[in-house]
């Protein structure tokens, strides 16, 4: 009997399990809901926003705005670093702290607060993006998008009424924009003098806080007084306008101050070699101290004549005697095309006796190569007097700006009158219609004036400079500049267009003597032109 029972209630098992998965299988198909739609798989493209930071709520900055350009290559290259920089800027940390916290703890009648550990972890920062700033100063503006959510190990020590209570910060998060900006900029490695950093916003920070082993942290109320606390205290000490100064390099070591001055009197030339097929030269001399980014200085131009006499003044403000040189080119000019070279030389400022005037006569070359065989052929020469005069410490500017001076005018300038010098640089976004190659007419008093022509470009330059004598200041006149633009080919129909304006008044360049300024051109959407101008008398 007992074996029969084991028999039917095991063949019964099998039965009932099988009638079981039969019928639970067809009651699954028959209550599938019918609605169930395939997904739809759509570009991102086509979905709005609120679906986007659904699906991607960490979107990176240079994606949601257009003005962050994307640093992946900087996040790379700090991962690599990371090491190396936890070192450098825990050490730059303390440096910086221990002023501040050695000004605070006597209100507090704290004895002593000190690091005991200060690492930032393996895990480094990342940057979602970063903005840069375009200005017309000596200076570099960047804004990144950073953010941190590292695994520091910060135990710091507090010792307070004979007591010593150790502080441990962990698991820190940082998220915040800074403004880093590196001024003044230099001719020198690193090429930048300060770095200063404020914050465009308060900071979120948040960390946790050992006291004795435990959270404080999880004390409740006290996570976001601490919080707020910290975006306080930073944003007083930081927000911008305010920031943090951090000097690389002193910048008066850096910029070179004037130690003198050269004065350079163009004298004469001898037996010129002519350039032009017919007639003879028409020749000019410019001058530039190497070293510097000044535009040279040019003396008038002597039209058919191979022997000309100037006897026109310059001056030069000097950095360093023993390294500088004066440069001396001789032109040909001409009223189109580009102007010939005659002869060049350069005058090493350390082989001048100081205060000791001396009269030069200079022969011209070709070029600076003692091998070049064309230089032993004669090119003529020039004669002038130099003259350098160091300093006293008492002479020496304290602008390095106003050191460089304006040039008194040639001989023969009217008494009551002088000089202008009008020098166009460059110009930015620019655009014809038809076509951009941008050149520059100047109209003074009925004169007019032509740079060269500049092929194919939005961002010309020209560095051409023009000299309209006057009787009189032109303290009520104004000079008239417009860009225009001429076809390169044989274009018919659109052989010449204006590419924008502006019409300058000269009260500010007799009263300064020099301006070089930036101006908006009228009827060009973003065109802007650069033009020096400089007022120089006999007096």
């Amino acid at each position: 009997m007992g074996l029969l029972s084991s028999v039917l209630g095991f063949f019964g098992f099998g039965i009932g399990t099988s009638i079981g998965l039969v019928i639970g299988y067809y009651m699954f198909i028959y209550f599938l809901p019918t609605d169930v739609k395939d997904p739809k798989i759509r570009p991102l493209v086509e979905e709005d926003s609120k679906t986007l930071q659904r699906l991607l709520p960490e979107i990176p900055l240079w994606v949601k705005n257009p003005d962050f350009d994307r640093v992946d290559w900087l996040n790379k290259l700090i991962e690599n670093m990371w090491p190396y920089l936890d070192t450098a800027i825990c050490t730059t940390a303390k440096t910086i702290a221990k002023p501040i916290i050695a000004e605070q703890i006597p209100k507090y009648k704290i004895q002593s607060v000190e690091f005991e550990t200060l690492t930032l972890g393996t895990l480094p920062p990342t940057f979602q993006g970063m903005k840069v700033y375009v200005t017309d100063e000596k200076e570099l503006i960047m804004e990144p998008s950073f953010k941190w959510a590292g695994n520091p190990n910060i135990t710091i020590a507090v010792k307070a009424f004979g007591l010593k209570a150790t502080v441990q910060v962990v698991d820190l998060q940082v998220f915040a924009v800074p403004r880093i900006t590196l001024k003044p900029l230099l001719g020198v490695f690193p090429c930048f003098a300060n770095i200063y950093v404020s914050l465009m916003d308060k900071p979120h920070v948040d960390f946790g806080l050992k006291l004795l082993g435990g959270d404080v942290m999880a004390i409740p109320g006290l996570y976001r007084f601490v919080q707020e606390l910290i975006k306080d205290q930073v944003a007083n000490m930081y927000l911008w306008p305010k920031a943090l100064e951090v000097q690389i390099m002193d910048p008066t070591q850096a910029m070179k101050k004037p130690v003198g001055i050269l004065d350079v009197k163009v004298l004469r030339a001898m037996k010129l070699k002519k350039k032009d097929l017919l007639g003879k030269s028409d020749p000019y001399v410019k001058l530039k101290l190497t070293e510097e980014k000044l535009t040279a200085k040019k003396t008038t131009v002597k039209h058919s004549n191979l022997n000309p006499e100037w006897n026109e003044e310059f001056n030069f403000v000097v950095k360093d005697p023993n390294t500088q040189a004066l440069e001396i080119n001789v032109y040909d000019w001409e009223q189109v095309g580009t102007h010939d070279k005659m002869g060049m030389n350069v005058v090493p400022l350390k082989d001048l006796t100081p205060d000791e005037p001396k009269v030069l006569t200079i022969d011209l070359l070709k070029n600076m190569n003692p091998n070049d065989p064309q230089n032993e052929k004669s090119r003529g020469q020039l004669v002038m007097e130099v003259f350098y005069k160091p300093f006293k410490e008492d002479e020496i500017p304290n602008d390095i700006e106003d050191s460089s001076m304006v040039q008194k005018a040639p001989e023969g300038t009217p008494a009551g009158g002088g000089l202008l010098v009008v020098i166009v640089r460059e110009a930015e976004e620019i655009e014809g219609k038809y076509h951009t190659n941008p050149h520059v007419r100047l109209l003074f008093r009925g004169e007019e004036r032509k740079t060269k022509r500049v092929k194919k470009s939005r961002d010309p330059r020209w560095e051409d400079e023009f000299q309209f004598m006057v009787d009189e200041p032109p303290t009520n006149d104004k000079i008239h500049v417009e860009v225009f633009s001429t076809t390169s080919g044989m274009g018919l129909l659109h052989p010449k267009e204006s590419l924008g304006y502006v019409t300058i008044s000269l009260a500010d360049v007799v009263n300064n003597r020099r301006i070089n300024e930036k101006y908006h051109l009228i009827d060009s959407k973003n065109g802007r032109i650069q033009i020096e101008m400089q007022w120089r008398t006999s007096s």
